[in-house]
């Protein structure tokens, strides 16, 4: 499979060596100081874009990627007021982008555990949940991607739960969620339930970006042969379905 390569950060480079390992071939990398080569021959021979850049860049990425008939899996975070819009464009045929808030599997084993214990939490109205995201000094939007996936999670299942916020002091109906920014941690999130008597809590560390790397390469070849809006719940369900998952991870 023929890679570009959008944002060549720390995250870039891990994504070209995890891809290389996998027998994949990196055609293109395009960082800020050569943006004009989404115009070379070489970012339109990929099959596919892997993009992790920051909530300004990323929509336009999109953009000009789909103009050039190149799809592109994403992991940039904070620009979801525009999803409505590349969504509807990834539906009429006129794009594909694979995007999801986090691409590391454990992550996304996370989210189900994290709904799940919010749907057993609907019933116990004496816990009250709250959230810790805990990032590296260089992420730019707050709380985390994955933070309000987990949000969201929670208030899908839990009916008492309907918004969170920022904010020292919140209402019972409000979920709380603290973003830490502090030297190089390249991620940890955790949930708690707390009540008067205990607390219950979830916790997902990640201790590399190499997780994070593996997941968007295995996505790209996932997305590789499909169009259109592609999700990490698609993925997931596609891949533990398969009889080659161990192989297709490992």
């Amino acid at each position: 499979m023929k890679i570009a390569l959008i944002g060549y950060g720390k995250m870039g480079h891990a994504i070209e060596k995890t891809a290389i390992a996998r027998g994949h071939e990196i055609v293109c990398k395009i960082d800020a100081d050569n943006a004009a080569d989404f115009d070379s021959p070489e970012f339109a021979s990929a099959d596919i874009a892997i993009e992790f850049t920051t909530p300004s860049t990323a929509v336009d990425n999109y953009l000009k990627a789909f103009q050039r008939n190149v799809k592109v899996v994403s992991g940039t975070t904070g620009w979801t007021d525009s999803m409505p819009r590349i969504k509807e464009m990834c539906e009429k045929g006129e794009g594909t982008l694979f995007w999801t808030s986090n691409f590391s599997l454990g992550v996304n084993i996370f989210f189900a555990v994290n709904r799940y214990l919010a749907s057993i939490m609907g019933g116990f109205p004496q816990y009250k949940p709250s959230m810790e995201e805990i990032h590296h000094i260089h992420k730019l939007d707050h709380p985390s991607g994955t933070a309000i996936t987990l949000a969201q999670g929670i208030m899908a299942k839990d009916p008492e739960i309907t918004s969170w916020k920022e904010a020292e002091d919140v209402d019972s109906h409000t979920l709380k969620v603290e973003a830490v920014r502090e030297g190089e941690v390249p991620g940890t999130h955790i949930v708690r339930w707390d009540s008067q008597v205990d607390t219950v809590t979830i916790e997902h560390r990640a201790k590399s970006r190499d997780g994070f790397a593996l997941g968007a390469v295995v996505a790209a070849e996932w997305a590789c042969g499909r169009e259109g809006w592609l999700t990490m719940d698609e993925m997931m369900h596609s891949l533990v379905s398969a009889p080659a998952l161990l192989d297709i991870v490992k």
